[in-house]
């Protein structure tokens, strides 16, 4: 019998925010962070990311960002270093 072969889950958070300053990572006000949502694989996390990232394009100071909470999860999930 063929086994059905799933790909493996990989979760992604997409959230942003406006930063204090261009070139950093802190954010201007924690309570009004943006937390777009968990995905299971990179490519639907990306999808999400631009299209929020395209929505603010007119505020420099506004960033949406990826995590790749497998990473954090479970550190060997991806040793290739992709997704």
């Amino acid at each position: 019998m063929a086994e059905d072969k799933q790909k493996k889950q990989l979760l992604h958070l997409v959230f942003g925010g406006e930063l204090t300053a261009l070139g950093g990572t802190e954010f201007r006000d924690l309570q009004a962070l943006d937390i777009v949502g968990i995905f299971g694989d990179y490519k639907s996390a990306e999808a999400a990311w631009r299209a929020k990232a395209q929505e603010t394009v007119d505020n420099a100071h506004m960033r949406y960002f990826i995590v790749h909470l497998h990473r954090l999860l479970d550190p060997d999930t991806d040793k290739a270093g992709r997704g």
